[in-house]
Parts: C-alpha cells; structure tokens; sequence
C-alpha cells in the first residue's frame, strides 16, 4: 500500500514537472526567432570589420553587467538544468517574465525586488527618502549597505571596475584602427565616461559623429529596469550599420524640427522648448543587441542622449533601426492586425507607416514639455516614477500626430492618414502585450483605453475593430494635450492616479489578446546573431 502511494505521489509530482516544462517551452515560442544580418556589411572596409568584432567583444561584457545589475549572478542560466527554463532565463536575464508583469517562472524565486540590485533588496522607498546621500540620485550609483547595514553609495566606476576597464581597452583598440575621426573623438571620450561616470562630453561627440558608417550605443543609458524610483541606469550595447540611402531620404525633416513643435495640439506655454539644431534622423541595421536593449522586448528605434542639456546644445540622434523593425511588423504586427481590424480597413496595415509612426515615436521625445511651467523643475523630476509611461505615451501619440499632419502636408509620400491611424492602433494591441511592468506597456494601455472611450474603434457586429477616422484624429488632439498638460504642470499626483485606472487591461482587450495568444502569434522576437 505505501509503495502504491509512493508511486502515486511520485507520478503526480513527475506529471506537475512535466507541465511547467511544458508552460516554459510554450512561453520561449513566443518569441519568434529572428538570424541577425545585414547586406551592408558586405560595403564595409576590413578596418570597418576589426572594429566590429571589438565592439561585439566590449558588448559581451556589457551582458554580463546587465546580468549583475538586474539579476546578480551572471551564470544564472548555466546552473539550470532544464533547456526551457535555461532559454528563458536568457531572453528575460532572470527568472522573472518581462512580458508577463515580471511574475516569476521558476520555483524557489518570489516577486522581483522592485529595485533589481540597483539597492539592497529590502530597502523600502521610506528609507531611500531618508538617505540623506545626494549621490542617492545619480543614475550612476548603486546603493548598498556597510558593515553596520546602513546605506552607502557606490559609483559604477567602482562596483563595475573590472569588467569596465576590460570594455575601455576594447574601445581603446577600436579607437585606434578606424580611419573616421568622430568615431575615434566618440570612443575615446566614451572610455573617458565609463572611468568618471561623466557621460556628458562622450554624449556631445556621439551627436557630433555624423559620417560613420558603423555605430555603437554602449554605456549605462535607460532607466526602465529601476521600478523603485526609476534613476538608475542600465548598461546596453546596440552595435549598428548606417544605411546611407534610406537616411538621406529622412534628412530633411530634421530641419523642420522647430515647425513641428510649434505645431503640438497644446497650449503656447508648453511648447516653449526650441530643440536643437544638431539633430538627426538616420536608418539603420542592427547586427547585435546586448544588456538592456535586448532584455524581453527588442528595440526597434532610438533617441538618444537622455540628458537635457545635450537636447537644448545639439537636439538628438534618431536611429531607426529598419530590419529588426521590419521583422517585428511582419512577423507580429500584420498578423495582429489581421486578425482584429476589419476586413475593409485591413489594407490600410502598411509596413511604410509603421515605419515612420515608429521614426517619429523618436522624434517626438526630442520634442514637447522639457521644464515645468509652475515651478517644479524638469518633467523628469515633477513626474518621478511616472516619468517613462507619460514619456512614452507622449512619444507614441505625438509621433501619429505628426505623421498625420506631414501627410497632409505632402511631406510624407505613399500613405495616407488612414494607413497610419489603422497601423498605430494595431501596434497598440502589439505593445499591451508587454505587460504592465514595462513602461511602454503602460503607456500603450492608457493610449488604447483614451482611443476607445472617445470612440476612434468600435467593434462591429462580427466581433472586429471598425475605425472612425475623424474621431481617431479628435482623440490624437485631445490625447496628446492632456499628456502635454501633465508634464508641464508637473502634475504627478494626477498622472498617478490616472495610470493606475487606466493603464488596464479591459476584459475585451484580454478576450482579444487571448484570441492572438491562440493563433500563436509572437509576442516578440529574440536573436541569433549569425556574423
């Protein structure tokens, strides 16, 4: 009788095992995975080469800071036994679901420390208040305790020295083979940051490194994995090739920066910012993603630097990054559509307006609300750990606001308003999959809900999404000023509340949701590098 009961007990916990593997391997199929390649490499110099394979070498380093900085442990995956869980833990860099509010996927881990290992991991908000450090708020410290457990500050100079001196003297050697001159001013002040937690002068010459056909973004950059108080920054590495043909193309929007802003649907006081007049607009190929960037959901465009002070000298650097934009549009964005949007308006899903609704996504965070109006400071500040969401929905409904009014315009050839009004509210229901624990996630969440609730989508009478194009253009406008409004006035308390009741998931976007879950369309994409 005991050796049945054995055995009965040891089936149920063998079948129990058998389905979380199972429940794991469902979730690495999400991910559609993508070979990594470019045709531009084959323009490129054999200098050009030398100096990819150092970057790729500095960015493997800068894996396995990010590893540190939001997990701990580097050779997490290698002590998993399970190939599932070890692929998984690989695309989230931990046991915790990015796409999934960052609920954990392997037994024996609880919810993830809001402030990653950014902070000790039972500091309490109450007690960040009360550190009276000012060093507190760089995005360049971590946080930890000293013998006696009070709080101390570390500078990343010194907690990450080691892997950062390996990832100078990769820099250093890039620096000395490539024959353009930016890229070599670029690198060695960017070595110069990584020993002084000084990114500012490395930030002016990126912005000044016009003419290089190949790119590196590498330092500590976004914010979004400090959930605490989102200041601290992550270590990421994009190492990029510039296509010289489709970014002469966008050059001539950069000069009409300044028209743009004035045109913003808000109030005259909020659109005093002038942006600067170093901007660019580039596209390009991305041949490796590391740290960061290439954590959950991949980037598709950048617009950097962060800091305000380069925004108002030189303005930002827009880079779209085309193939990893385009295999997400087709692999996951036109399948959404088609199976949502009705058959009618379903031509109106068009991978050139997705295109440059994301370009201008970019455009859009050089441009808006900078100060407050009132008093408080930077919006940054103002709005504190809703900065990234409002920042995001700003970017995503400003950048259809002026797609739409550059349509108009004739500025923006071979679609029309209706193409990328349809594409954007897809690419909606995209985004919402990230989850609430993802700043974009949010942001698209409170951007469909406001879309819905003004009436732009109904669905019709077979269950599919119909668009009132005119309403769609109202709700852009109205969408777009009370996001204004809110930064401006540094409104954090309402920006708080109104995420909180809005950055939610209705029972029919989950039922639409489920029914893309089931035709087994990606959620995002993941890498395989092939050069």
């Amino acid at each position: 009788m005991k050796k049945a009961l054995f055995l009965i007990a040891m089936g149920a916990i063998l079948t129990g095992c058998q389905e979380q593997r199972a429940d794991i391997q469902k979730k690495v199929d999400e991910y559609a995975v993508v070979k990594v390649s470019s045709p531009l490499m084959d323009k490129l110099s054999d200098k050009d080469k030398q100096v990819l394979n150092l970057f790729r070498q500095a960015g493997q380093i800068i894996d396995e800071l990010f590893w540190e900085q939001t997990f701990g442990n580097p050779d997490f995956t290698s002590s998993l036994k399970d190939g599932a869980e070890k692929m998984y833990a690989g695309i989230n860099y931990g046991p915790w679901d990015r796409l999934d509010d960052n609920r954990p996927f392997i037994e024996g881990f609880g919810e993830k420390p809001l402030g990653a290992n950014y902070y000790p991991a039972d500091i309490t908000a109450e007690e960040f208040a009360a550190f009276s450090d000012p060093d507190k708020n760089s995005p360049y410290t971590v946080l930890r305790r000293d013998e006696e457990g009070n709080l101390k500050c570390i500078w990343y100079r010194d907690e990450y020295k080691d892997k950062l001196d390996r990832i100078c003297l990769y820099l250093e050697e890039a620096a000395a083979i490539t024959d353009n001159e930016g890229l070599r001013n670029y690198l060695l002040k960017r070595v110069e940051a990584f020993r002084t937690d000084d990114y500012f002068e490395s930030d002016l010459a990126w912005m000044d490194m016009k003419d290089s056909k190949i790119d590196i973004v590498i330092g500590p950059v976004e914010s979004y994995d400090d959930k605490l108080n989102e200041l601290k920054t992550s270590y990421e590495c994009f190492i990029l090739l510039k296509d010289e043909e489709r970014s002469a193309e966008l050059a001539k929007y950069v000069s009409m920066l300044p028209d743009l802003q004035k045109m913003l649907p808000c109030k005259p006081e909020y659109k005093t910012f002038v942006p600067g007049t170093s901007s660019d607009l580039n596209v390009y190929d991305a041949i490796y993603y590391s740290g960061d960037c290439n954590a959950g959901s991949k980037t598709i465009a950048i617009n950097l630097p962060n800091d305000d002070r380069v925004h108002a000298l030189k303005g930002t650097r827009r880079l779209q990054l085309h193939n990893s934009m385009m295999d997400k549009f087709g692999k996951i964005l036109l399948p959404i559509g088609r199976a949502l949007i009705e058959d009618e308006q379903q031509k109106h899903l068009r991978s050139e307006a997705f295109f440059w609704n994301v370009t201008f996504h970019e455009v859009a965070h050089g441009l808006g609300v900078k100060q407050t109006v009132n008093g408080l400071g930077s919006v940054d500040e103002a709005m504190g750990d809703e900065k990234t969401t409002w920042e995001e929905a700003k970017a995503d409904i400003l950048g259809l606001f002026m797609v739409c009014e550059l349509i108009d315009m004739e500025e923006i050839p071979l679609i029309s308003k209706e193409d990328a009004i349809t594409t954007y509210i897809a690419g909606l229901v995209r985004s919402v999959r990230f989850g609430s624990a993802s700043s974009h996630g949010k942001a698209n969440m409170m951007c469909y809900n406001f879309m819905r609730e003004y009436g732009a989508f109904t669905r019709n009478r077979d269950g599919f999404y119909h668009i009132d194009y005119d309403k769609a253009l109202e709700a852009i406008d109205a969408w777009a000023d009370l996001i204004l409004t809110t930064q401006a006035t540094g409104n954090y308390m309402f920006a708080k509340e109104y995420s909180a009741n809005h950055a939610k998931v209705s029972e029919a976007l989950s039922a639409d949701i489920a029914h893309i879950n089931n035709l087994g369309i990606p959620r995002d994409i993941t890498f395989e590098f092939v050069w």
